[in-house]
């Protein structure tokens, strides 16, 4: 009898947290409730399609949303805000220009912050040395259509 009381408190720990969900305890940045479908057969996010390209989206999240195609099948979505700089003229993220005298040549595998020119990679939301990494959001595939939310 008390093997299977042990079991019935063990396994509420065991199964009662979820991993897939990111982890946003960022004091810069407040939690903003976003609630976003993403249809790829429109021509604004046909870029999607292929891995290693990503999107900014205005006016969602707190200074937009970054939506990166991870492999082909797999997506991310991070808030275009600096991680680790108080909200600022200066805090949204952009993607990192390849050559100064041509904006139009950038590197959308990761972007960066123009307060502090820290970089974060698209891949994982991290930068080297900072301590907060990019505030990501949780991304259904759906066919055609991604749902981005939190």
């Amino acid at each position: 009898m008390k093997k299977y009381f042990l079991l019935l408190m063990v396994f509420p720990i065991l199964f009662g947290c979820s991993t897939n969900s990111p982890n946003n305890n960022n004091p810069y940045l407040p939690n903003y409730t976003v609630n976003l479908e993403i249809n790829l057969n429109l021509p604004l996010y046909y870029d999607l399609k292929f891995m290693s390209n990503a999107v900014y989206i205005p006016n969602q999240g707190v200074r937009g949303i970054i939506v990166f195609n991870n492999s082909g099948t797999s997506f991310s979505a991070f808030d275009a805000a600096c991680p680790n700089q108080a909200l600022s003229a200066c805090s949204t993220m952009t993607f990192k220009k390849l050559d100064p005298n041509d904006p139009s040549k950038i590197d959308e595998t990761n972007v960066v912050c123009a307060c502090d020119n820290a970089e974060y990679s698209l891949f994982n939301g991290q930068s080297p040395g900072k301590q907060y990494p990019l505030k990501q959001y949780r991304v259904q595939v759906n066919g055609n259509i991604l749902r981005v939310y939190n």
